[in-house]
């Protein structure tokens, strides 16, 4: 058990750093306007804008699946 908590925290945190640093190059590395199409005009808050719409579909579907659920516990299935 723990050592499937260890590597998935180790994943999540190689995960961050690697999207920080693919970001940062993207920022150093590209004109402005490319730069805008790729991030988004708001350039400050990407990781922040990310982070919210993954959270917004994880619990999009989880909910979607609890719906679901909760059909089939109550048809009797």
């Amino acid at each position: 058990m723990f050592k499937r908590l260890f590597w998935l925290g180790a994943g999540i945190a190689t995960g961050l750093v690697l999207a920080a640093k693919a970001q940062s190059y993207v920022k150093a590395h590209t004109p402005d306007g490319a730069r805008q199409f790729v991030l988004g005009p708001d350039q400050d808050n990407v990781t922040i804008r990310t982070l919210a719409a993954l959270w917004e579909d994880f619990n999009a579907a989880r909910e979607a699946r609890e719906r679901e659920l909760t059909g089939r516990y109550l048809s009797g299935r």
